[in-house]
């Protein structure tokens, strides 16, 4: 089970943002993409989750052309899409929320199974099935879209900016949830990531997207020793004071 991007150029519009990308993610992999604002990497997501058309190279998982596939399709082939800016149903119950992650074809015992699963990736989320998921503070709303986003069963997960707008101990309440994941032997996950340090901490392996180009990738133990890596994403960027963000 294998996602290969092979020259791939993307549009949005008439403006060209991918043009030549190629990355590979497999089973059980924790693949990140690194890079500045605009450099691309959102855009890949939306191509693999087939929100936007590739104008060219190849794009594949497990051997079907995610090219031509329509986005109704992605769930039978395994593919959930955990999108930036927690959309969720504000008004609805944490628990009713994550059933909307649940295939029809999933049975009530095996939904069941899902939530307590959910429970125990995301502990914030246990307590709370009831409540109104607008209720929820930012970060464990973040838990609730990324564990909806699994109730299907991914074989792969696309997840885009996780700590987006939270201050730094609700990201690592978030984090512990994906290292819970990826302990468990869970989904390939391919993750976009302005906090450098916790995505390479968390992955085995990351690309570098600048320009809409890889500039360069690796393990990650060997990018968080890679002076640009270091010197670019790891030089001590401002986070968000506790209490700015929820």
């Amino acid at each position: 089970m294998t996602l290969v991007l092979d020259s791939l150029a993307v549009s949005r519009g008439r403006t060209a943002v991918l043009h030549d990308i190629s990355l590979t993610v497999s089973a059980g992999e924790f693949v990140c993409l690194l890079g500045p604002n605009g450099a691309g990497k959102t855009t890949v997501l939306d191509t693999v989750a087939g929100l936007l058309r590739p104008r060219g190279g190849t794009l594949t998982w497990e051997g079907a052309d995610l090219g031509r596939t329509p986005t109704h399709r992605l769930i039978s082939l395994g593919v959930s899409y955990a999108m930036e800016g927690r959309r969720l149903f504000k008004r609805l119950s944490v628990a009713d929320n994550l059933m909307l992650g649940a295939p029809p074809r999933m049975g009530r015992a095996a939904a069941a199974a899902e939530l307590d699963r959910m429970h125990e990736l995301f502990p914030p989320l246990a307590g709370r099935p009831g409540e109104p998921a607008g209720a929820l503070s930012g970060g464990q709303q973040q838990m609730l879209v990324i564990a909806q986003a699994l109730m299907c069963r991914p074989r792969l997960l696309l997840l885009d900016e996780p700590s987006a707008g939270l201050a730094p101990r609700l990201v690592e309440e978030v984090f512990d949830g994906l290292r819970r994941l990826r302990g468990e032997g869970g989904p390939a996950v391919l993750l976009v990531e302005q906090d450098t340090a916790d995505a390479l901490a968390l992955c085995d392996r990351g690309y570098v997207v600048d320009d809409g180009r890889v500039a360069f990738g690796g393990a990650c133990s060997d990018l968080a020793e890679d002076p640009r890596v270091q010197a670019v994403y790891l030089g001590g960027a401002a986070a968000v004071p506790e209490g700015d963000a929820t």
